[in-house]
């Protein structure tokens, strides 16, 4: 009873702290506002709708029961997971938060996972995509195309070993089939794919339609959150709070030997990523080794603005939060030791070429590559790909209203 008061009191004067806050800082909560706002319908939107619309049509139509006939043999001894988690993996790497979430909700929700064996997925499937460690933390903070590299092995391997780690959470709960695992079989993957497919019963246009209406609910539920924490952040950095916080983490990285002007970087970073990453490229008093494990421990734990939209998509299933919570922990640690250790193997004995600070103009690297070329294209066309799909929301959700 007293833990359930002290619970109010707190959230109450949060809130009513937030609301003091917004009212001292009107200016710089409205541009914290936009920030959030530009970075959803730029990036965020455009890269994740297809993601999200794609992987709807493939549960429905059983392409994903397919690939998890396939990849049972390789999940279950690795993951102690389904091989449709090997689907969720795979797109979660390749779109990002909070795309693991979100799949590993609807499986459960499918009916193709136990809530323990969903727990344990959605651990190691939300991660940051290629094209946000490469475009923009290593090009577009940095300056640096070469830093991705060490940045991606350090966060794709703690994620690797988080779901290693995992595969014991829930061991005294879940009570599984021991049965010994036998060789994929190409007829029972096609028909798994049949059956889904047949039991689903939609029609294509209703099949399409529900993709877009879920897809679209959940990236506007994400958009908030986006642009809540962006405010929160700035709010936090003006109150004094994120100074305050940033005292204690100067004592553990004197005793690591960091820099301490990276604690403020860090303390960002834990509620967003995007911020703190980019005050951790901006710091000159530290090395570049520095500020790659500082980054890699922030996209290992994701920020509170991610972990935020995870609970939101998990709470319209029954998979727990706190499993999650403490995976993020783990990864962040991982990651940001997996970067320091392979920093002198392979970023400055393949690349010592490259300046060992952040002393570099930021994008001299952008104009060729790639994934630069991809966010440029983005933060010019997102808006308008933004724009249509939430007029095409609109008039769906308009007929459904007028059918009923």
């Amino acid at each position: 009873m007293f833990r359930s008061k002290l619970k109010t009191i707190v959230l109450a004067l949060s809130v009513t702290m937030m609301a003091v806050s917004l009212i001292s800082f009107p200016q710089e909560s409205v541009d914290a506002s936009i920030r959030g706002l530009d970075m959803w319908w730029e990036i965020v939107f455009p890269s994740l709708l297809p993601f999200f619309i794609v992987s709807e049509m493939l549960i429905g139509f059983g392409v994903v029961k397919f690939i998890g006939v396939m990849l049972e043999p390789l999940m279950r001894p690795l993951f102690r997971v389904p091989g449709v988690g090997g689907f969720a993996w795979a797109m979660g790497m390749a779109s990002g938060f909070p795309a693991g979430a979100k799949l590993s909700a609807r499986l459960r929700q499918e009916g193709q996972l136990t809530r323990i064996e969903a727990e344990r997925l959605v651990s190691f499937t939300n991660c940051s995509n290629p094209l946000f460690i490469f475009g923009a933390v290593s090009v577009g903070f940095f300056g640096n195309a070469k830093l991705g590299v060490i940045l991606a092995l350090a966060h794709y391997l703690g994620n690797f070993t988080v779901g290693l780690l995992m595969r014991f959470h829930g061991h005294k709960e879940n009570k599984e089939n021991k049965e010994k695992q036998k060789a994929p079989s190409i007829r029972k993957a096609l028909s798994a794919l049949h059956k889904t497919r047949i039991n689903d019963n939609r029609p294509l246009g209703k099949l399409l339609g529900d993709a877009v209406m879920s897809s679209i609910q959940t990236l506007l539920m994400i958009g908030g959150f986006i642009i809540l924490f962006s405010v929160i952040n700035k709010m936090l950095f003006h109150v004094g709070i994120t100074a305050f916080l940033a005292k204690g983490i100067e004592m553990m990285l004197t005793m690591l030997h960091f820099p301490v002007e990276l604690s403020l970087p860090l303390i960002s970073g834990l509620f967003e990523i995007t911020f703190g990453s980019q005050m951790a490229s901006q710091v000159d008093e530290s090395t570049l080794m520095h500020q790659a494990v500082i980054v890699s421990l922030v996209l290992g734990f994701s920020g509170f603005s991610v972990q935020a939209q995870v609970a939101s998509i998990l709470a319209q299933t029954d998979i727990r939060f706190k499993p999650f919570f403490f995976a993020r922990i783990l990864h962040s640690c991982f990651a940001a030791f997996y970067a320091y250790l392979l920093w002198n193997p392979i970023y400055v004995r393949f690349y010592s070429n490259e300046p060992t600070s952040n002393a570099v103009p930021v994008f001299n690297l952008g104009d060729g590559l790639m994934s630069q070329k991809i966010l440029d294209s983005l933060a010019e066309f997102g808006p308008l790909i933004t724009i249509f799909a939430l007029m095409l929301y609109t008039i769906i959700l308009a007929k459904r209203t007028l059918a009923k």
